[in-house]
């Protein structure tokens, strides 16, 4: 994902409690963001089976309904 998407996932999950919807391009995985890392560009996730995972802004892609 682009620096701009980046941040606007960032603002929306921190800002507003949004979760947004991304999928994992390396692995297939989706999440629910809650939380992101700026010094590391991370996106903190819950996965679709609970577990929570940590993915690298290169890593993810968000969804569109």
């Amino acid at each position: 994902m682009r620096v701009q998407n980046y941040q606007q996932v960032c603002y929306r999950t921190e800002q507003r409690d949004e979760g947004v919807v991304l999928t994992n391009v390396k692995t297939g995985e989706k999440g629910i963001s809650f939380g992101c890392t700026l010094e590391g560009e991370t996106v903190q996730v819950r996965l679709e089976n609970g577990e929570l995972d940590s993915w690298e802004r290169r890593e993810c892609s968000e969804m569109i309904h």
